[in-house]
Formats: C-alpha cells, sequence, structure tokens
C-alpha cells in the first residue's frame, strides 16, 4: 500500500509540473502578443534566447534575434508593435520537459487569420523563444492561384 501511494503522488507530481509548464509556456506565447502590440521592446525581446530565429511571412525572412531586433526597432519606437491576437493554441513537450513546441492561429486586423509556430526551450528554470514561424495559412481552395501568383514574382 505504501508503494501504490509513493507510486500515485509521484505521478500527480509529474501531472502537476507538466500543467505548470504548459501554463508558463502559455503566459510566455501572451506576454509575447502583448507586449509586441504595446511596442514594448526590451519586454518584447526579452523573452527570446539569444541565438532565437525569427521566420516572417515572406519567404526572405529569416531574421537572427539581432536582424530582427534592427528591424524592429523603428517600429516600437514610432510606437507601432503589431497586435496577433491568440484564439487556438496547441503546447508539446519533448520528454525531458526542455524543448516545448507550439503551434496557434492568430486573428491579426490586416492580414486576417494567421498561424504562429515555434519553439521554446526552458533555461534556468525560465521558458525563452528560440523559434517564431509568422504564416499566412492558405485554403486549400485558393492555393494553385496563390501558388501560380507567387511564381510569376519569382520570374
Amino acid at each position: 500500500m505504501k508503494y501504490v501511494t509513493l507510486l500515485m503522488l509521484l505521478l500527480l507530481s509529474m501531472s502537476v509540473s507538466a500543467d505548470d509548464d504548459r501554463e508558463a509556456v502559455g503566459n510566455v506565447l501572451d506576454a509575447l502578443h502583448t507586449n509586441a502590440s504595446n511596442a514594448d521592446f526590451d519586454s518584447y525581446f526579452g523573452l527570446y534566447d539569444d541565438n532565437a530565429v525569427f521566420i516572417g511571412t515572406d519567404a526572405s525572412e529569416v531574421w537572427s534575434l539581432t536582424t530582427f531586433m534592427a528591424y524592429a526597432k523603428p517600429h516600437f519606437d514610432k510606437g507601432s508593435g503589431w497586435t496577433y491576437t491568440p484564439r487556438d493554441r496547441h503546447i508539446y513537450f519533448s520528454p525531458d520537459k526542455k524543448v516545448a513546441w507550439f503551434d496557434e492561429l492568430l486573428d491579426n486586423e490586416k492580414l486576417g487569420e494567421t498561424r504562429g509556430t515555434g519553439v521554446l526551450i526552458k533555461q534556468d528554470g525560465k521558458w525563452k523563444v528560440t523559434q517564431y514561424h509568422l504564416a499566412i495559412p492558405i485554403p486549400n481552395t485558393i492555393a494553385d492561384a496563390v501558388a501560380k501568383q507567387i511564381k510569376a514574382i519569382d520570374r
């Protein structure tokens, strides 16, 4: 009976830990969106790992953290960040709980529905964004037409 109780306590603590990590990752992502919307440069970029990569909607936008900061700084200095409102988020973890990845649908006034995906790593007990990828999901019904437009631009 003693071993069964210990096993149950261990399983319960693992479940609580996973829930805590899920909440912590969600909080980082929520703060990321809030800080971007508020054009809070230091708080926004403080959520990224030093080696982070940001992948934008354009195929040319694969930016190191310093390049992304240089892009964002003039916008944030004018008080104009960007507002993406999450509405459907999924978070996953590596077996050792040191890496998390996510996908989320986002609403944006200019672009409409977008999708963010990315990876966070746990450093010194804190979650840091190490990759963020913003994409515009294209409905299958118009994918061929969009692909033709992209091909025309690439020519």
